[in-house]
């Protein structure tokens, strides 16, 4: 059984100057979607002026607007609803706002501070803030380390990407609480705030249709760890030559993990178990072969939630974590097996990296489908894994020209995957019946888009969400 942590319960002084001091400004806040709906329900029981902006109209944001009735809010819809961004003294965006767009560099220029809900959460946090950001892998490691901690006995809180937003839940965390954040590179981008242990997965081109360039992306990753002190960790992959790379910036301890090479310190995979190697000893973790959820890529993220959790936890909470955690949702999560035929929803996957390793978790052949928004990144990787390990390839979205392109070009250099049937579909609907149509008993029929949702869906969750529905009707 598992003894409760005891929880400090003191007065959080900088939360209550924020307070005191938010009360008497005018306040926008750029978007009403999941990470801002509480913020501004938040700030309206607060009493803080608030005007809300969104260019979707009233008819597209009923659920969200439902729960701020009855609170003074100010609205600004539709495509020009920026228009009437003049005169605030906060103003929160939402993380895929970029910074420098006209209007909020004219209001920055007029006086207005430009924050954002996990900005201003991470400065008023009093509890210890575990960030995790990468290209892949990081909704699996952060999972991971707040299931670790949990395991562990402390008040845990998920937020970030993943969870809830909590700014609106702060006055309920205390400094003995532990929190947990997956952060993206858009909430990272303008992020001047201390995180005590930061860990980053690996780094590869993504979100290039946001970020200027793939400096822009890595120099908006590096904030997780900049304004960190020397009493504070970093947890680096090893293997990646990017996050290797940020050793030599770091202010605080650091911990390299590794799955291919032997470090003379840091997390390493010896003999099939996960091993900490510090100061000459070997201090095992978890055997490889307990880990529930299949792959290489997992192993990596459960080296990195060891690492980052080395001074919280014992081997014995990764253990158990590890022997019965199956997985994150929408993250090669097995839907239902239909005549022998089984579906896995891989809707996380959003990029080519991301679908290569799930692809390669399993040890046959899979029938995927795939393709969605572009988010301008490289698919010229995919082709040899799409010839070497997939026996139909179903496309969907925006990338299928790029991803059937990637397979063309592997087939003209190498003849492999000649045989691949590919099919082009309008419609999730179509993209699972041709991909049922086309498997026998024992198949894997495994959705990994290696692209992002917003073509067809406003999420991934819901990209994952309709495949699993239709999957559920066969």
């Amino acid at each position: 059984m598992l003894l409760a942590v005891w929880r400090y319960t003191g007065l959080n002084t900088k939360l209550e100057q924020f307070k005191k001091e938010i009360v008497n400004k005018r306040v926008a806040v750029l978007g009403i979607g999941i990470s801002n709906t509480p913020l501004i329900r938040y700030l309206g029981k607060l009493g803080v002026e608030v005007t809300a902006f969104d260019k979707a109209g009233k008819d597209d944001l009923i659920p969200a607007l439902k729960t701020l009735e009855g609170l003074n809010i100010e609205y600004s819809l539709g495509p020009d609803y920026l228009e009437k961004l003049r005169g605030f003294d906060v103003i929160f965006k939402t993380p895929k706002i970029r910074f420098d767009i006209p209007e909020l560099l004219r209001e920055a220029e007029a006086g207005a501070e430009i924050t954002s809900e996990m900005e201003v959460f991470c400065r008023l946090c009093p509890a210890r803030i575990f960030g995790i950001t990468g290209s892949d892998g990081k909704t699996t490691t952060t999972t991971l380390i707040y299931k670790i901690l949990e395991h562990s006995g402390y008040k845990c809180w998920l937020g970030g990407n993943i969870g809830t937003p909590l700014l609106d839940r702060i006055d309920e965390i205390y400094e003995s609480d532990m929190v947990v954040l997956e952060l993206s590179s858009f909430q990272l981008h303008t992020m001047r705030n201390r995180i005590n242990t930061a860990v980053v997965t690996n780094l590869s081109p993504n979100h290039l249709d946001v970020h200027k360039s793939m400096q822009e992306y890595i120099d908006a990753k590096k904030n997780i760890f900049l304004y960190q002190n020397e009493n504070d960790t970093l947890v680096l992959n090893y293997d990646n030559d990017i996050t290797r790379g940020f050793a030599s910036e770091a202010q605080g301890k650091i911990i390299m993990f590794s799955r291919t090479n032997d470090l003379d310190d840091g997390m390493v995979l010896s003999r099939c178990k996960i091993v900490y190697r510090h100061g000459g000893r070997d201090q095992e973790i978890v055997d490889a072969s307990d880990i529930r959820i299949p792959g290489v890529h997992n192993i990596e993220n459960y080296m990195a939630a060891a690492a980052a959790t080395l001074d919280f936890a014992k081997p014995s909470d990764v253990r158990a974590v590890a022997m019965s955690f199956g997985g994150v949702e929408h993250r090669n999560e097995h839907v239902r097996t239909v005549n022998g035929v089984s579906f896995y929803n891989d809707s996380i996957g959003s990029s080519p990296t991301r679908t290569m390793a799930t692809i390669r978790a399993f040890n046959d052949k899979v029938i995927l489908i795939s393709g969605g928004y572009d988010k301008h990144l490289s698919y010229d990787e995919m082709g040899e894994v799409l010839a070497e390990r997939v026996k139909c390839l179903v496309l969907f979205g925006q990338t299928s020209d790029k991803i059937e392109a990637a397979l063309k070009a592997e087939v003209q250099r190498s003849g492999r995957g000649a045989d691949i049937p590919v099919f082009r579909c309008t419609s999730m609907e179509e993209a699972v019946r041709k991909a049922y149509e086309n498997a026998v008993p024992g198949d894997v029929v495994l959705l990994s888009p290696a692209s992002a949702s917003f073509d067809h869906y406003r999420n991934f969750e819901e990209r994952g969400n309709h495949f699993k529905k239709i999957v559920m009707v066969l």
